[in-house]
């Protein structure tokens, strides 16, 4: 008898590099266990809106400016053209901008709305905030689940009662494969079958590793 599928629930920022190596890792998953993804849009711009003063210098005009136009254009594509476009052109606007090194800009949006069939007036989205109020909901859904202390991604799991636990991360480099895949999604569900397990972490000692997507 096979085993019932389950769900798991994926917030991103496709500016992110640590998310787009956790969403590799998430594909993987879907080949070697019976798992569905279900890809949601959270912001770095929103996260980071009210703490830009403590924010490196380097980073704060991006988050305050250009962090904000790749989660509207993903965001209207959803509301315009459905759930099941948000993890596709994830995988474009992720694929060009930390696999292929491209620029963020308007041009490389368009490319990767046109690299997944959507129409390149979208990128119209980037510079308005006729969708802000959902994507605002759609962060506040995957940072209400884990609280306010983390960053992108965000996961949510099946837990012990049946409910969802949602974790920030795991952060993994580079994306495992195979059955490695496997042993990370099967430690993932058994800390999230403990109540009373938050958190294990280490000091990073390398930056993503993109060479095997």
């Amino acid at each position: 008898m096979s085993e019932s599928r389950i769900t798991a629930d994926f917030w991103f920022d496709p500016l992110c590099p640590w998310a787009w190596m956790t969403s590799r890792w998430m594909l993987e998953v879907e080949k070697v266990r019976p798992v569905d993804v279900r890809w949601h849009v959270m912001s770095l711009a929103v996260l980071n809106e009210d703490k830009l003063d403590s924010v490196p210098e380097e980073l704060r005009e991006m988050l305050a400016t250009t962090a904000w136009g790749p989660v509207r254009v993903v965001i209207a594509a959803q509301q315009l053209h459905g759930d099941e476009v948000v993890g596709k052109l994830y995988t474009a606007l992720g694929t060009r901008l930390h696999n292929k090194g491209e620029a963020l800009s308007h041009a490389t949006v368009v490319e990767a709305l046109e690299d997944v069939g959507l129409p390149a007036s979208l990128i119209e989205y980037a510079d308005k905030d006729t969708y802000d109020a959902e994507l605002r909901a759609s962060h506040n859904e995957g940072i209400e689940k884990v609280g306010q202390e983390v960053g992108t991604p965000v996961i949510a799991v099946p837990g012990a009662d049946g409910g969802q636990v949602a974790f920030f991360g795991p952060v993994v480099t580079p994306a495992p494969k195979g059955e490695e895949a496997a042993r990370l999604w099967d430690g993932t569900l058994m800390v999230a079958s403990i109540p009373g397990f938050y958190e294990i972490k280490r000091t990073r000692t390398q930056g993503p590793d993109f060479s095997n997507l």
